[in-house]
């Protein structure tokens, strides 16, 4: 063993428990507080509330696609890339192999042949699984390649704070986000248990440099390089008389990201409902109080998380562990049954929504990078708000009175999970 790793590991153990000590006081009793009046989430003063608190510029004039499962969400992404005439930008925590893999990989390397500046930047921990010879494939074809922080013995403490964001932007024009990763699971219309549920969204309008944004950053600390030029930040112009939106993105520090911050007063601004679907959800004292609050103040609060067709069934009974208390705040707790579900969306009174990478837990809110798009639209938190009420059709409701009546055994594993929430 390199004499190194030692003293690199006390080193991040150290820091981390300092960084701990300040990071983590929601979870020490000190929950938020909305000081003044609560807003309406269709309101101008709620978009420069939420403005002001993340620094997510406002853009107007966008137009989006809501695209549900890899039925959609891989054509219109096969389709960006195809079109693509200067750049194209593709950022993935997780990439793996089979038949989708090979394809967006193919449709990468054909861009860059055909003379298109393509960057591909992959998380180094989510996209361990990838076949290599797809990278072969687009280091020959031209494709700027690159992983986003490898594990490194001087670098250890970082190893736990990963890039979770997921995003195509092709020529600064057309953006894609949202939760879908590439792989074979990904495929199909949530089926069965191999096929899983997921939502993307492709947008169009000056909002696209916001996700620009968001894959330079991560794309310079890798790199080092400086993405700009036409080719990359074209004038864009409104493409839609509406559409207000914002790109709110945060990345792991010490104290609350933008997008804790965002989901605290979204939540606390709720009037009459609050949708929320999430893959992991592990919620922390601070955010269990705002949306058993919510409830108990009439908000018809409903959360959609993964039943037993999960992938992480560690992260799932650390959220079975809140269940209890949720459900005796008046919170409604729902589990998909048919196969994973993995999306990330929030709709608030049907007026405001949030898609993208986002989940209802520490490593979404303090962990990892992430990047959500935000979206003020009656029309388009009405669509989010059908296919949440479709799942809900596929899906078995959580009752307090047979939650209360579950095994003993159950009610300890949950605890102990319970204790590594911090790092779910």
């Amino acid at each position: 063993m390199n004499k190194r790793w030692p003293t690199a590991i006390a080193l991040a153990l150290i820091a981390r428990y300092a960084s701990d000590s300040l990071r983590h006081r929601r979870e020490q009793g000190q929950g938020y507080e909305l000081r003044g009046e609560a807003l309406e989430v269709d309101s101008d003063e709620f978009l420069r509330a939420t403005e002001a608190l993340t620094m997510a510029p406002i853009a107007h004039g966008n137009d989006v696609d809501l695209l549900i499962n890899g039925d959609e969400i891989f054509p219109a992404m096969l389709e960006t890339m195809a079109n693509a005439k200067r750049s194209l930008n593709f950022l993935s925590y997780l990439y793996w192999s089979g038949d989708i893999a090979r394809e967006i990989g193919a449709a990468l390397c054909r861009s860059a042949q055909s003379g298109v500046e393509v960057n591909v930047l992959l998380d180094a921990v989510g996209s361990a699984k990838m076949d290599r010879q797809l990278v072969r494939d687009m280091d020959e074809a031209g494709v700027t390649f690159a992983y986003f922080r490898p594990p490194k013995p001087y670098a250890i403490r970082r190893v736990n704070n990963r890039t979770h964001r997921k995003l195509l932007i092709a020529d600064g024009e057309v953006g894609m986000t949202g939760g879908v990763g590439i792989a074979d699971q990904w495929t199909g219309n949530a089926q069965d248990p191999d096929h899983w549920r997921d939502t993307h969204v492709r947008v169009r309008g000056p909002i696209v440099r916001g996700l620009q944004g968001a894959f330079a950053e991560n794309w310079l600390e890798t790199t080092g390089d400086v993405l700009v030029g036409p080719a990359y930040l074209p004038q864009l112009e409104p493409v839609i008389e509406n559409g207000a939106m914002q790109v709110v993105r945060s990345t792991a520090e010490v104290g609350d990201t933008n997008i804790e911050a965002l989901y605290f007063l979204a939540i606390a601004c709720a009037r009459e409902t609050l949708h929320l679907t999430s893959a992991y959800f592990v919620p922390r004292p601070a955010f269990i109080e705002a949306l058993s609050d919510a409830a108990q103040r009439g908000v018809d609060v409903r959360v959609l998380v993964p039943g037993a067709h999960t992938d992480k069934d560690f992260v799932r009974k650390a959220g079975h562990s809140v269940y209890e208390e949720l459900l005796e705040g008046g919170v409604r707790i729902y589990e998909f049954c048919p196969t994973m579900i993995h999306a990330k969306t929030l709709t608030i009174d049907g007026a405001w929504s949030s898609v993208g990478s986002v989940n209802f837990d520490n490593r979404s809110f303090q962990l990892q990078d992430e990047v959500t798009l935000c979206i003020s639209s009656v029309e388009f938190a009405r669509k989010l708000d059908e296919q949440f009420e479709r799942d809900l059709e596929r899906s078995a409701e959580i009752e307090l009175h047979r939650w209360n009546g579950r095994p003993l055994l159950a009610r300890a594993s949950e605890g102990i999970v319970r204790l590594a929430r911090r790092e779910l």
